[in-house]
């Protein structure tokens, strides 16, 4: 019994280490989107003098909304990174902010108003889970205790 302990906690410090390299080069990776997103973003802002207007608002536009998706992806990187686990809250921001910008390229385009009715059912579910993620999280129910 002794030695199944001692080989459950060697796998168990093995998993952690392994787990946290491998986050740490996510981390890096997700970095490096970042980085190229907002270098992609600032070289579309020729497009504003090389197109019109509107065309050129909405490339930067998404640019811009794609960047803050994969930031809102590097919040939930840093949280497991920091905590151990994985905060639902950010999942549900990342996902909020990545339809958000299918919302907003809807402006720019003729779609159907069961394609609109079916997104702000998504964002209105999202953001009910969202608020009941908060509201039963294990931290709130160990402020209550």
């Amino acid at each position: 019994m002794w030695k199944e302990d001692i080989v459950d906690l060697k796998l168990t410090r093995f998993y952690e280490m392994s787990t946290r390299v491998v986050l740490s080069f996510l981390i890096l990776s997700i970095l490096f989107a970042i980085v190229a997103g907002i270098g992609c973003a600032i070289y579309d802002l020729r497009l504003i003098f090389e197109t019109d207007f509107h065309s050129a608002f909405k490339t930067i536009m998404v640019d811009l909304l794609t960047v803050l998706a994969i930031i809102e992806v590097l919040r939930t990187a840093l949280a497991y990174f920091s905590e151990g686990r994985v905060k639902v809250t950010y999942i549900i921001d990342t996902v909020i902010v990545t339809v958000l910008t299918e919302v907003m390229a809807f402006w720019y385009k003729s779609i159907r108003w069961e394609e609109v009715a079916m997104t702000i059912s998504l964002v209105i579910s999202l953001s009910l889970v969202r608020v009941m993620a908060v509201r039963y999280s294990p931290a709130a129910v160990r402020k209550e205790l």
